[in-house]
């Protein structure tokens, strides 16, 4: 009987062990159904906020779209004494200042990634890597006061009168670079949005251009080609989504930067032909104006400008989605 004790005592482990584990399964099972679904009320979250924002700017713009129709889009007049407002000199700020501001920014970004990842030496790489991020993360308002106070006097004393001098002199573009040269207006807040996207599209497309094996590039480099060869074909194919993604987020924060504009931009509403002059982006007139405005027409009118950025954005965004899927679509027939 002692000898078979053992024996019974090792079928009875096995069965406990047996008994224990739909128990564990079972607590497993729930644990991810609770972390589920936890974390899709997490994205539900975000989803749900952007609806909500969007209802608002469609509610609160829906009396200024009533009394002006469409129209509120191409409309030049901004009169709040006599209740007159219209969207297309700050709508043609923001646009003509990021443009500006991306084809500034675009090439020197990406002659910072391109130095950093490429030809910087080991010992200065990461002192201008964390340089660049130190940038990236000075505040807006600091970048305007910089602008109004250092750049804007230095622009009117010395570059505009050069840029007058030679680029005002050709035929046709000329007429961008006439006048009156006050150091503010849209070609100064164009420079200091570049200077402010610029380490953010220059930080993005370093980490970028990291994520390219290096076996690709040395393969590229043993069958002859040059620098410039390797990050044309392979760096540039291999990470054209996070090329792509960082000159996004630069120009998102360019379309709407407020505070930055609001010091340098000159903050008139009129339209002019000439880069020099002063004007109004959607984000400076929200801020100079909102703080101040009659509750009616006015506040609604505000709204629909925001309502407006916020179609642009998508806008941008959407376009840049459709161009890497044709992109995508192109090397699948190559």
């Amino acid at each position: 009987m002692s000898a078979q004790q053992p024996q019974s005592g090792s079928l009875a482990a096995p069965a406990a062990n047996a008994k224990g584990m739909p128990s564990a399964t079972s607590s497993a099972k729930w644990q991810d159904f609770i972390f589920h679904k936890i974390t899709f009320s997490f994205a539900l979250l975000v989803l749900l906020a952007l609806v909500g924002i969007m209802v608002s700017l469609v509610i609160n713009a829906i009396p200024a779209f009533e009394k002006f129709g469409p129209g509120f889009v191409t409309r030049i007049e901004w009169d709040p004494v006599n209740n007159e407002y219209g969207a297309m000199i700050a709508i043609a700020g923001t646009l003509v200042t990021s443009l500006l501001a991306l084809m500034i920014a675009f090439p020197v970004s990406f002659g910072i990634a391109l130095f950093l990842t490429e030809i910087c030496p080991v010992w200065l790489k990461r002192p201008l890597g964390t340089a660049i991020e130190l940038l990236a993360g000075v505040p807006s308002i600091i970048y305007g006061m910089w602008g109004l106070f250092i750049f804007a006097p230095f622009f009117a004393d010395h570059v505009q009168p050069l840029l007058k001098a030679t680029l005002g002199q050709i035929p046709v573009i000329g007429e961008l670079f006439q006048g009156p040269m006050m150091g503010i207006g849209m070609l100064t807040a164009g420079i200091i949005l570049a200077v402010m996207i610029i380490p953010f599209i220059a930080s993005v497309m370093r980490d970028v251009f990291e994520t390219c094996p290096a076996v690709l590039k040395e393969s590229a480099y043993a069958l002859g080609c040059t620098r410039w060869e390797v990050v044309r074909r392979i760096v540039l194919p291999y990470t054209r989504v996070g090329v792509v993604g960082g000159v996004m987020l630069g120009l998102g924060r360019a379309l709407g930067e407020t505070m930055a504009i609001t010091f340098v931009i000159g903050n008139a509403h009129k339209l002019s032909w000439s880069l020099f002059a002063a004007g109004n982006s959607i984000a400076s007139t929200l801020a100079n104006e909102f703080a101040e405005a009659e509750a009616g027409l006015h506040i609604s009118s505000l709204f629909a400008l925001g309502l407006i950025l916020f179609v642009i954005t998508f806008i941008v965004l959407a376009a840049a989605k459709f161009m890497l899927l044709q992109m995508g679509k192109g090397e699948g027939s190559k």
